[in-house]
C-alpha cells in the first residue's frame, strides 16, 4: 500500500445489496476502509474469529448492534467490536457512512 490515499484513484468495490466499500491505507497490522450504505442496506450480524474492528460513523445514521446491545449512531459515533463479539448495522439514512478500521489487516480485503 503506498502512504498516501488518493480517492479519486481508488475504484468503488460494490458489495451489493446497496453497499460499497474503498479500500483505504493499510499494514500488515492495521487496516481502514470506508463503506456508504444506500438506506436499509444491511451490514448483517456477524463476528470476526481474527479482528477487532472499530467503525465511525462518518455520515448518515444507523441502527448498529454490538453483542446484543442496539444503540442508534450518528456522524460522529462509533461502535467498537472485539474479536468473536456478534455485530452488525443497518443505515436509517442514504448516503450513511462508516469507516471501518481492523486490526490486523483483512486479508479478504485485498
Amino acid at each position: 500500500m503506498e502512504n498516501f490515499f488518493i480517492d479519486s484513484e481508488n475504484p468503488w468495490k460494490d458489495l451489493g445489496d446497496g453497499m460499497k466499500r474503498k479500500i483505504m491505507p493499510w499494514t500488515d497490522n492495521l487496516m481502514a476502509a470506508r463503506v456508504v450504505f444506500a438506506k436499509g442496506a444491511i451490514g448483517r450480524i456477524h463476528s470476526h474469529d481474527a479482528h477487532t474492528q472499530i467503525a465511525y460513523i462518518a455520515a448518515g445514521s444507523f441502527e448498529a448492534t454490538v453483542g446484543g446491545e442496539r444503540k442508534i449512531l450518528r456522524a460522529g459515533d462509533a461502535y467498537l467490536a472485539p474479536k468473536a463479539v456478534p455485530h452488525g448495522a443497518i443505515a436509517l439514512e442514504e448516503g450513511s457512512v462508516i469507516i471501518d478500521v481492523f486490526t490486523p489487516k483483512r486479508d479478504d480485503f485485498v
